[in-house]
């Protein structure tokens, strides 16, 4: 089997050799036997070549089949149909496993594919995913089968089943919960000249527990002190856990706007992570104004499944410090007088016996007699 796989690139390999295009890549399409098959030929191949004819190449081990239209695949003899960019295979069985292309006669635009058809009872097939769709427990999920338009062909309605049950489920959970994880298998039905095709594909639904959308900062209630006529820049930032959810500010009961023109507006930004979503507003002052001392800012984080969240805080002017020098030179005069005060009281015999030696500071009556004064306390 690998040799057989190993032969046919080679031989796609030669059989492009002339317009130096070999498919090294291609969409690889995986489908159950009896299932409908559609390959659609992507809008870029068909781009900027007018009228030209779209035709359609299979390649075997053996041969090549050549179509253009439904007319001409009758050499194929496989119930395949040509509609437009479609190619259609209303019954896939073995015969139809290999390599087709499409192209506007330019094989360096070829589009190619690689179709493999396991039996209804393959394990391999059952290990094959179409899609992966995540949600959250207990909000609204939807799955989701894709729509394949074909023209002339009218699809016929949607069936759901959940592997390892019988009973057939709806598309959708108004509340999901962990217990609806697992894998799902969609079965399109088409209706084509009075019988019904279908095209199942299986789809994996993950259900992760929710967590609670949280304001991380600021808190509510915190003051920021500012200075008059400067910039200033307060970030709300949030953890959610849904795309619902959303954080703005509010100017006491009124929106903030997000124009950068104004002299106070926000500005958002969010990183993305697998289970939850930081986002940041930004509340942004050009100069602080002495209006916006008076007003209450909130960043509200808004759920739609949860209730509201808020955080308000307010602006405070800076307190500047006083210059000690003045207060420093006045408490210094007035310890001096007081220290001056307090000697004179308390030496009072010794200055004013001081002051009568040196100045000379003595008394004579007229007896001619001296008399030596002293001062008793």
């Amino acid at each position: 089997m690998m040799m057989a796989k190993k032969l046919l690139a080679l031989l796609l390999c030669v059989l492009t050799l002339l317009t130096g295009v070999c498919p090294l890549s291609s969409s690889k399409r995986f489908v159950k036997a009896g299932e409908m098959v559609v390959l659609q030929c992507p809008q870029d191949t068909l781009n900027h070549h007018g009228d030209t004819e779209l035709i359609w190449t299979r390649y075997t081990t053996q041969e090549m089949f050549v179509a253009n239209n439904t007319a001409s695949l009758e050499q194929w003899n496989m119930d395949v149909l040509v509609y437009g960019r479609s190619l259609v295979i209303l019954s896939a069985s073995v015969t139809h496993q290999g390599n087709y292309s499409c192209s506007l006669g330019n094989a360096s635009n070829q589009h190619w594919f690689t179709l493999t058809v396991y039996s209804k009872q393959s394990r391999k097939y059952n290990e094959k995913i179409e899609d992966l769709t995540t949600c959250y427990t207990q909000e609204f999920c939807k799955l989701k089968c894709p729509h394949i338009k074909i023209p002339h062909i009218t699809s016929n309605g949607i069936t759901w089943f959940k592997e390892g049950e019988s009973l057939p489920k709806e598309g959708y959970f108004s509340s999901v919960e962990k217990s609806d994880s697992g894998v799902y298998t969609c079965t399109r039905a088409y209706l084509y000249q009075g019988q019904i095709y279908n095209i199942t594909l299986r789809v994996k639904l993950d259900v992760k527990s929710k967590g609670q959308s949280v304001i991380i900062s600021p808190h509510n209630g915190d003051v920021f002190y500012v200075d008059l006529g400067s910039t200033l820049v307060i970030d709300c930032k949030a953890v959610m856990y849904t795309d619902f959810d959303e954080i703005f500010w509010l100017s006491n009961t009124s929106f903030v706007e997000t124009n950068d023109s104004l002299p106070v507006f926000y500005n958002s930004t969010w990183e993305g992570n697998p289970d939850h979503i930081k986002m940041t507003a930004s509340l942004i002052f050009k100069k602080v104004s002495e209006e916006d001392l008076l007003k209450c800012y909130t960043c509200k984080l808004e759920s739609a499944s949860e209730f509201p969240r808020f955080a308000t805080i307010t602006l405070s002017q800076k307190s500047h410090p006083v210059s000690l020098t003045p207060t420093l030179s006045i408490v210094g005069i007035l310890v001096v007088i007081a220290v001056t005060v307090i000697v004179c009281v308390k030496f009072k015999i010794d200055i004013a016996s001081f002051l009568r030696d040196t100045l000379g500071f003595r008394r004579g009556d007229s007896d001619g007699k001296c008399y030596d004064t002293f001062l008793m306390h």
